[in-house]
Formats: structure tokens, C-alpha cells, sequence
């Protein structure tokens, strides 16, 4: 559905119709539930770098940054939650409600939230808007996840901005039964550095889940739904409707919901939501979608079709079907924000779209990192993103023999994972990161070797052995072979082997 058509004039009206039909037949369950919502139907200077800070270079202020880090570490950490908004609540409160002084874009979803919510951010910065994004997790520096204008905040604000709160965070912990975790103290910080910029516009990407996260304090006039699929089963549901039903919450009274193409079940609790809080609602397939796709030299040629009409010719260097997606997500975000097809039909200015996608990057995310052989890391991290990271791969780079280097952590469905990748390893790697909660080599070797059998697997428990040995047995081929490695599996992995292998 998101290829370019085989003929050599391709009529893009005629593309997009047979688009509405393919999804219509998709779903028609959903015929009953959209007849009682609203739907959108239009008639019809960016960020640089690829925003990974490295660590300051002044020692004092190294230090600094350190001491910062440590005392959020000794905070519960991101994947031990109590399923409230509590405690967020009570310390925004007392800091005057920082996330009421600018209108917000709230992103949810399973796969591919912080790469739309960068493309977002892109196109709101091309047209002259002062942005904040928060999303995680943090590839290599926490510095990451609080964006100004496209690039994080500094070393020295972010010190800044959690000494200005810290006092109040400890007032708050005093007052609760659980000290604010670590996420949620991060999420203060972002509001009160986008109120003290000031920022026009937040973008913000939900922590897990939605209506209990703690970046739902926020009333987003637009509310985004990235791909849903089975993660985080313990704490968010077992089934994609289970799931979606927490990660709805995030949909408010009057708001548009921007939803990208979902398993039905899932589909009908959004659209059901919409419903019940009189939202308007705008989906793939439908009122937006990916009208052509092709691949480029260093990423993929797209045509959308957004709300205010068609965008052609645009340059989008990130690899993948699923990231050409999650750019027509992204675009029809921005137009819904802007008022593209409820309040007028017009499209947006198609050369300043142009130069925002063609800035965008997405540290971490199908990203070369090394020539000869090349190396290429993708924080997938579920079945869902792997089959994608798969998939993108195999378009992008056709190599002739491919090696893994994986590195998951405990609790994922790690054979999941390792299954979408066995058609593409010719041998796999398995090592750990230096997390806590990573799973452990051996475990992971023993899963491995029943998805690729013992002699395609090869364990490296310290990740820079592991990645000698990918890389190792790439050259094994010699060095115009077209051999390359994928190292994956987290987010984490992905961030120490770009520390590693040079991307600091």
C-alpha cells in the first residue's frame, strides 16, 4: 500500500483512492463507531546534528552533571511504576501548572513515537514556532530527552532546572507515600524549562501507557497514536485492545487525535474514546496516508497525502516503510495543530515542509555508524519494531551476509524478537549492556540457540567484545563483500555501541 505504483505516470489521486478502499475493506467493523465521530476530511529554521550531546567537556561541570544524574538515580527507576498522576500533579501544582502556559502535542503508541515526535518538532521549528520536545528514553546522555528549538538543553540548564525544583520535589516527597520517581522528576523538569524558555509549542512523548503516565497532566489539542503492538504486557495489557485502552487516556475533550494505522481491536477503543470526549479525528488510510515511497541514497522519496492535500517530492532521510508512516503521522500532527482541515482546507507550504523532513534525524534508528563494514544500530526493542528493523534493513541495504549483535533486556519477548530477525542473521552475537536490567548473555544464548541453532550463535557477554566479533565476522567475507552488522535489541545497547564505536 505505501509502494510507488508500477506505471510510468502514476496518477497519486487514483493511488490514494485505492489506499481509502484497501483500508475501508480492512476494518469495516469500525463502520458502526466512526459513524458517531467527527472525522477530518480536508478538501483539499530546523534542528541540526542528530541531537546526541556528549559529555561536557569542562570537568567542574562534568561533575556537576554527574551529581544530578546520581541523585535521579536513586529515584525509582522508569520501569518501576505506581499508576498514578498523584505526585506529578501535586508538585506541578506547587510550581504554578508550567505545562499550562503553552499548547501541547501529546504522542502515545508502542513503535515509533520519538522519531515522529522529532519530525514533529521539525516542521514546527521550519515554520518559525519556538519548540519543546521531552521524550525517552536517552539514547547515551539525559540531556537528551529535554529538546529547546531542536537541540537538548544544555549541561548547565539541566543542572539549573532541577536545582530551581529540587526543593520543591523533596516538599512533595515528604507529603507522599512514594518519593516522585526518577520519570516523573524529569517530566517537571521539561514543563519548567519549556515555561522558562518560553516554548509556543511542547511536543511530548508519553513515558508507558498514557492515561496514568505522568505526562498526562497535559490537555494536548492534538493527541497522537503511533502503531500499538504487544509491549510492556505486565503493566499495560496483554492484547492490543487491553493496551490501547490505557494508552486513550490520553485523548481530550475537543481535541484531534492524529491515529496511525492500527490492529482493529486497538482501533475501535481510540475511535470509541473520540466518542465519548466529542474529539475529531483524523486516520491513516483515510484522511492522510503515504501516497508513493521509494528508496533514496541515504534514506526514501515520499509523496503524502495529508489533510490540506498532497506533498510531493519530499526527502526523508531515515530508512524504512514504517518511518514513511510515521512522517505522514507527523505531517498530518502538524496541519491538525494548525488548524488543516477544520478550520481551512489549505495545504501547508510544501518547500518549507520539504526542508523540515530533509533535517530530521533519529539517533539510534536505522543509523550507519561505520563504513567498511558498515554498521548500522536500531534501538528495536519488541517483535513489532524488530519485523520493521527487518524489513528496513534488507530494503535499505541489501547486504550479502548480515551479523547480529544483540542486547535485550530482561522482561521483553525476547524470542519475539529474536524470531523476526533469524530470516535476515546469518549469525548473531548476544551480549548484555551495562544495565541492571538487562538480560543476561547466557539466558539470552539459550533462547537463541533454539531460534537460530547453536552453530549461528555466539556469545560475547561485554558489548565490546560482542562487537569485535560482528564485526569480525563481517570482514570474514572480505572487504568488498557487502557483508554488514545490526546491532539491536534496545535502546540501551544501541547507546553504549554508539559510545563505542565512535558517535559521541
Amino acid at each position: 500500500m505505501s509502494e510507488r505504483p508500477q506505471n510510468d505516470d502514476p496518477d497519486p489521486t487514483d493511488a490514494f483512492d485505492e489506499l481509502v478502499e484497501a483500508e475501508t475493506n480492512r476494518d469495516p467493523d469500525l463502520a458502526v463507531i466512526e459513524a458517531g465521530s467527527r472525522t477530518l476530511r480536508a478538501q483539499a529554521g530546523p534542528p541540526q546534528g542528530d541531537g546526541v550531546p556528549s559529555r561536557p567537556g569542562d570537568p567542574e561541570l562534568d561533575r556537576a552533571l554527574r551529581a544530578v544524574e546520581e541523585e535521579l538515580a536513586g529515584r525509582w527507576g522508569e520501569t518501576k511504576l505506581d499508576p498514578s498522576v498523584q505526585r506529578i500533579v501535586a508538585l506541578l501544582d506547587i510550581l504554578g501548572s508550567p505545562q499550562r502556559a503553552y499548547p501541547s502535542i501529546h504522542i502515545t503508541g508502542t513503535n515509533g513515537k520519538t522519531s515522529t515526535a522529532r519530525m514533529i518538532e521539525a516542521l514546527l521549528t521550519a515554520f518559525d514556532l519556538r519548540t519543546g520536545r521531552y521524550t525517552s528514553p536517552h539514547v547515551q546522555s539525559v540531556t537528551e530527552r529535554i529538546s529547546l528549538d531542536g537541540s537538548p538543553i544544555s549541561a548547565e540548564r539541566f543542572i539549573e532546572t532541577y536545582r530551581d525544583i529540587a526543593p520543591y520535589v523533596e516538599m512533595v516527597d515528604s507529603q507522599q507515600q512514594y518519593r516522585l520517581s526518577f520519570f516523573e522528576v524529569l517530566t517537571a523538569m521539561a514543563f519548567a524549562a519549556f515555561a522558562d524558555a518560553p516554548v509556543d509549542i511542547a511536543v511530548v512523548e508519553v513515558g508507558m501507557g498514557g492515561t496514568w503516565d505522568a505526562t498526562n497532566v497535559i490537555d494536548g489539542d492534538v493527541a497522537v497514536i503511533t502503531p500499538i503492538s504487544l509491549d510492556h504486557t505486565d503493566r499495560l495489557g496483554e492484547t492490543p485492545e487491553e493496551i490501547a485502552v490505557e494508552k486513550s487516556g490520553i485523548i481530550k475533550k475537543d481535541a484531534t487525535v492524529v491515529l496511525a494505522q492500527q490492529p482493529v481491536d486497538a482501533a475501535s477503543v481510540m475511535l470509541k474514546r473520540a466518542v465519548e470526549v466529542d474529539a475529531t479525528v483524523a486516520r491513516e488510510g483515510m484522511e492522510f496516508g503515504v501516497l508513493s515511497r521509494e528508496v533514496a541514497v541515504g534514506g526514501q522519496m515520499l509523496t503524502l497525502r495529508g489533510l490540506g492535500g498532497e506533498y510531493s517530492e519530499i526527502f526523508l532521510p531515515l530508512y524504512g516503510a514504517h518511518q514513511a508512516h510515521n512522517a505522514a503521522v507527523a505531517l498530518a500532527a502538524v496541519e491538525a495543530f494548525f488548524g488543516v482541515g477544520s478550520d481551512h482546507a489549505r495545504p501547508l507550504d510544501i518547500e518549507t515542509i520539504r526542508s523540515a523532513f530533509a533535517s530530521v534525524a533519529s539517533p539510534g534508528r536505522m543509523e550507519v555508524v561505520r563504513r567498511s563494514p558498515t554498521v548500522v544500530l536500531d534501538a528495536a526493542h519488541n517483535p513489532a519494531g524488530a519485523r520493521a528493523a527487518a524489513e528496513a534493513v534488507t530494503e535499505a541495504f541489501g547486504f550479502s551476509r548480515l551479523v547480529g549483535v544483540v542486547g535485550a533486556s530482561g522482561g521483553k519477548d525476547v524470542r519475539g524478537l529474536l524470531e523476526a530477525f533469524e530470516p535476515i542473521f546469518a549469525e548473531v552475537v548476544v551480549t548484555r549492556n551495562s544495565s541492571d536490567r538487562a538480560m543476561d548473555a547466557d539466558e539470552l544464548a539459550a533462547v537463541a540457540v533454539e531460534v537460530f541453532g547453536a552453530e549461528r550463535v555466539q556469545v560475547e557477554p561485554r558489548l565490546d567484545d560482542a562487537l569485535e566479533a560482528a564485526i569480525t565476522l563481517a570482514e570474514e567475507e572480505g572487504e568488498f563483500s557487502g557483508a554488514g552488522v545490526l546491532v539491536t535489541g534496545s535502546v540501551i545497547t544501541v547507546g553504549e555501541a554508539r559510545l563505542l564505536l565512535g558517535r559521541s
